[in-house]
């Protein structure tokens, strides 16, 4: 199972990253597409360089739940501009990514919980 984590966790912050990437560098494809659905040049770089973060954030375990919140933010956010730019069948496609961001963050949350609740029960004999 540790192996299906750590691939959901390399693909979405691969995604993540490559997606941000292409709007930092302002490829043709991605500014006609967010410039036909209104948002300036600035706004998509700016939202380019919080998909990377959030893809670099996925990497070290003490920021991946910070990570999945951004990435799926901005899955979810991606998603609505393809479903805004009329292409259906690639909207219903984007949803699979952000299903696995949110396996990132239940996969995270519930390690902390597990991780928090050995210390206490660690320190409830103390005292």
């Amino acid at each position: 199972m540790k192996i299906v984590n750590f691939l959901i966790v390399a693909i979405i912050a691969i995604l993540s990253i490559a997606a941000g990437l292409a709007k930092v560098l302002q490829t043709q494809q991605e500014m006609e597409f967010l410039q036909g659905l209104g948002l300036s040049s600035v706004l998509i770089v700016f939202f380019g360089l919080v998909q990377i973060a959030g893809g670099v954030l996925l990497a070290p375990k003490k920021t991946r739940m910070l990570g999945a919140i951004l990435v799926t933010s901005a899955l979810v956010l991606s998603t609505a501009l393809i479903f805004i730019g009329g292409n259906l069948v690639f909207g219903l496609f984007s949803v699979i990514p952000i299903a696995l961001a949110c396996v990132i963050i239940y996969q995270t949350a519930k390690a902390a919980n597990s991780k928090s609740s050995d210390t206490d029960a660690g320190s409830a004999g103390t005292g």
